[in-house]
């Protein structure tokens, strides 16, 4: 297949385009860093994320789409950088639904990378994609929060809306996902836990979703061939588990026996100092991949110890 890829240059764009290209496609990466070379055979190509351009020849006669682009959620949580979230996720997701509609050869299938921040914070059940409560009306929760849930509301609303009827079109609604790589979240959660500060933030009750790099890749492949699925899948582990319990394992993991536990408050300044927020740290979520089992999709790591004891290993194979 062709598959483009706009926004494929961040972490799980990097390993999502080396592993389509080493599988025998051919992948373009569309990114606003004009001539960057990607390597592993991936060809990149300049695009701004807002208007359509010279780039949307590159979707005529594609196979498929994996819309990625969004300005990272790793920083402060200020009003500018909030309105930035918005606008380069809904601006590019615009933008691709423009170009798809234009295509005399649209691609079969567009997959929009989407959150699972969407949903509610909540410890009292999981959220799946039938009856998942949809964030942004919870009591007692920072008004950002409920913007964060809006983001991907509208995010997930402008693939929705695109006029594009002959491309099957599924939001991938992500949780953070684990990969070795550097500066990916696992390595950052791995730096804490080797200098020690790996302890349950708050109490640690509010709920980790995640999913494995490896499962994330299987699950994209289902998605970009399985015609029967559209609309938005869950992309977690079946296993989410409390913060205290990730981090515990974690530290396991690394065979690190202290793990400072953190106040809300010394959260706050944690966040402050490595320049990111405390919605990462304190927003429980719950989320389960239904619509995946479902579909008879098998997690090669549904548990976190699995998933754990692997990432580090390759970390450290990779030191």
């Amino acid at each position: 297949m062709k598959i483009v890829l706009p926004g494929g240059t961040g972490n799980v764009g990097g390993f999502l385009s080396r592993s389509l290209a080493a599988a025998g496609h051919e992948v373009v990466v569309l990114t606003r860093r004009a001539g960057v070379d990607l390597g592993g055979g991936v060809r990149s190509v300049a695009w701004d994320g807002r208007t359509v351009g010279a780039w949307a020849a590159e979707i005529d006669g594609c196979d498929a789409v994996v819309n990625l682009a969004g300005r990272s959620v790793s920083c402060r949580y200020t009003e500018s950088n909030l309105r930035e979230m918005m606008d380069s996720r809904v601006d590019s997701a615009r933008a691709v639904g423009d170009a798809i509609a234009g295509a005399a050869a649209p691609p079969r299938v567009w997959l929009q990378m989407s959150t699972a921040t969407i949903y509610a914070h909540r410890f009292d059940a999981a959220n799946d994609e039938a009856s998942g409560v949809i964030g942004g009306t919870e009591p007692g929760v920072p008004d950002y929060w409920a913007f964060s849930a809006e983001i991907a509301k509208r995010w997930e609303l402008a693939q929705e809306q695109a006029p594009t009827p002959d491309t099957r079109k599924v939001a991938l609604r992500t949780a953070m996902v684990m990969s070795p790589d550097r500066a990916s979240v696992f390595d950052v959660m791995s730096w804490m836990v080797r200098l020690g500060l790996g302890g349950p933030v708050a109490g640690g009750r509010q709920y980790v979703s995640w999913i494995h790099d490896h499962d994330f890749l299987r699950a994209v492949d289902l998605l970009l061939t399985r015609d029967d699925l559209a609309g938005p899948v869950n992309l977690a582990a079946p296993g989410p588990v409390p913060q205290r319990d990730f981090m515990r394992t974690l530290r396991r993991a690394w065979r690190m026996p202290v793990g400072l536990p953190a106040t809300k408050w010394m959260a706050e300044v944690g966040a402050f100092v490595l320049r990111s927020d405390t919605e990462l740290l304190l927003k429980s979520r719950r989320v389960v991949p239904r619509r995946l089992l479902d579909a008879g999709f098998a997690f090669d790591f549904a548990r976190w110890d699995d998933a754990a004891a692997d990432l580090v290993r390759r970390t450290r194979a990779r030191s």
